[in-house]
């Protein structure tokens, strides 16, 4: 997995959700009214966009994070575990940070609930500023009403991450570059397997849907490829997508091509489910 020297910092922005991911290993998910004992606990930053930044930061960018932290003890825990990356706080103080409880399988599969962004009020419009200098700015959808505003703004290239369908993304679409989507995205009232040629119909020329350990899927200029995802020992598959777009961006501002740049970033997330946690596949961790 290629690395950059100091030498070399574009800036790229990440906007999006910011969570304190709580996760426990246990040998099988319990049924109804049933406890079972873990085999392990962690914990660490979640959200697509605070993980795409930190990968992006282990891959010699200077990177933003456009998010919803807060002040509760809880935001002080992920400030520390997000120390190099520079933070831009659009939540009021009293905002609580959204906490995931995950729990991952021996076969590295995990089940998730969160409140994601769902209970932010009030917050605010970040400055157009925040992208100046720019390469790659990353929407996750989940702070819409800034992404939107920042989508608006002239930068190279400006990126999806889709997770999953958010309410109003319809109209950030018209205003994106690159679109990279899991398995489970889908338009409304169609099956995920029409998502790229749907978003292709937005004007949307570089496009790409992950699929697991099955070929990532691609549409580039109309033209339909398959790109093969390594084999690997599955540990833990949390995060694999967030990885997924945070070495894209990274590469992409280190001004490789979308084909290089997402052909690197599938050997990225392919690592990163060979450990635990988000960076396995950058620090042993």
């Amino acid at each position: 997995m290629p690395t950059y020297d100091g030498s070399m910092s574009p800036l790229v922005v990440c906007v999006g959700l910011t969570t304190l991911d709580l996760v426990q290993a246990v040998d099988a998910l319990p049924g109804p009214n049933e406890k079972v004992v873990s085999t392990r606990f962690w914990y660490d930053v979640g959200g697509p966009a605070a993980n795409a930044a930190r990968v992006a930061s282990r891959l010699g960018c200077r990177v933003r994070l456009v998010t919803a932290l807060g002040a509760s003890d809880l935001a002080d825990l992920v400030r520390a575990r997000l120390a190099d990356v520079e933070i831009v706080d659009l939540a009021p103080a009293d905002h609580q940070l959204p906490v995931s409880t995950i729990m991952v399988t021996p076969d590295g599969a995990r089940s998730v609930v969160s409140r994601n962004a769902a209970a932010l009020l009030g917050a605010e419009l970040p400055s157009s500023e925040v992208i100046d200098g720019a390469e790659v700015v990353l929407h996750d959808g989940h702070l819409m009403d800034a992404s939107v505003a920042l989508a608006a703004q002239p930068v190279p290239i400006h990126v999806l991450d889709g997770g999953s369908w958010k309410p109003r993304l319809p109209i950030l679409l018209p205003r994106l570059d690159i679109a990279v989507v899991s398995a489970d995205f889908a338009f409304p009232g169609q099956p995920p397997e029409r998502a790229l040629a749907a978003l292709a119909d937005y004007g949307i020329a570089r496009l790409a849907r992950s699929r697991g350990a099955q070929p990532v899927q691609a549409m580039i200029a109309d033209q339909a490829r398959e790109f093969p995802v390594p084999r690997v020992e599955v540990v833990d598959t949390t995060g694999a997508g967030d990885v997924l777009h945070g070495a894209l961006i990274a590469h992409l501002a280190h001004g490789r091509d979308f084909t290089a740049s997402l052909q690197q970033a599938i050997v990225a997330a392919s690592a990163s489910v060979t450990g635990r946690g988000v960076l396995a596949g950058f620090d042993g961790r």
